[in-house]
């Protein structure tokens, strides 16, 4: 199993190619190809290279699906025996990316097409 570790939006997340992820909303229309150059790890099969901070040469790229908001979140603050209450509520701004591919040195070492074979050889 090929995968790798990106920062993006603040965040460290652990991604496959061909599946799709919720990410901090990145400032792209849909359909777009990004690329994602904060790579902290990345396992192909078994091999793993470690950055120190990040992996040189790779890169992880992906299609934006759609932009889109998270659930809402409820903030309640009361104050007992002062009649203080506050609430408000926050919705954040999402994007859902769907990774296509992970390249270390321009080496296309895991692809969405690849996986869904591989996936295909396994039933």
């Amino acid at each position: 199993m090929t995968y790798a570790i990106v920062a993006t939006g603040g965040k460290q997340l652990r991604v496959e190619p061909g599946r799709f992820y919720d990410i901090e909303r990145l400032p792209v229309e849909a359909e777009a190809e990004v690329t994602l150059d904060q790579v902290l790890f990345v396992n192909n099969d078994g091999e793993s290279l470690v950055g120190q901070p990040l992996v040189e040469g790779a890169t992880v790229t992906g299609t934006v699906v759609s932009h889109l908001r998270g659930r809402k979140v409820i903030i309640y603050k009361m104050k007992p025996k002062k009649k203080t209450r506050k609430k408000q509520g926050h919705r954040q701004e999402l994007t859902r990316l769907m990774i296509d591919s992970i390249q270390v040195n321009g080496e296309t070492i895991a692809s969405r097409e690849a996986q869904a074979v591989a996936a295909g050889d396994d039933d």
